[in-house]
């Protein structure tokens, strides 16, 4: 046997105990780390939505800078009914654009952050929201977090006009 295991033997039999956690304080520490753990996820939450209203808007600035170009080469912006796709390929419905010379961006117009295609509405439409300033060419409108018109919070629409 050697001296290690000897020593260990005679504070053994004289009762000594070695340091080592309780029962008590492994559950204070397993409820703390649940506590902060809560708080970085509900942290990392709102980031998350923050994060996805930002794109969001984003989004709509490249296309009405797309919009735009559009509007400088065929004299008019889509209709309703040719919508954003008519940035990526030449429309075919009326009116066709003679002097189109896309594509105006750089892939196809993508779904929000939410997985929803974003609403186009030429001021040609009879659809148009009430609440749209007057005198707009087109509006483009992200529904948000709940898909729906409407909304507060994360469910609150982006529109292009604000």
């Amino acid at each position: 046997m050697s001296t290690k295991e000897k020593n260990y033997a005679k504070k053994k039999k004289a009762g000594k105990s070695y340091p080592a956690f309780t029962f008590v304080e492994t559950l204070a520490v397993l409820a703390i780390t649940a506590v902060l753990t809560a708080g970085c996820t509900v942290s990392v939450a709102r980031l998350i939505a923050s994060a996805k209203k930002t794109s969001a808007r984003n989004q709509i600035e490249q296309y009405s800078a797309a919009l735009q170009t559009y509007f400088l080469d065929c004299g008019r912006f889509p209709t309703t009914e040719q919508g954003l796709a008519a940035l990526w390929e030449k429309p075919v419905l009326y009116p066709v654009p003679e002097d189109w010379n896309g594509p105006y961006l750089e892939r196809r117009p993508a779904k929000d952050p939410w997985g929803t295609d974003f609403e186009y509405l030429s001021s040609e439409s009879s659809i148009m929201p009430s609440e749209v300033p007057a005198n707009l060419p087109y509006v483009l409108i992200c529904y948000g977090a709940d898909k729906e018109k409407g909304g507060n919070a994360n469910g609150r629409d982006i529109v292009s006009w604000e």
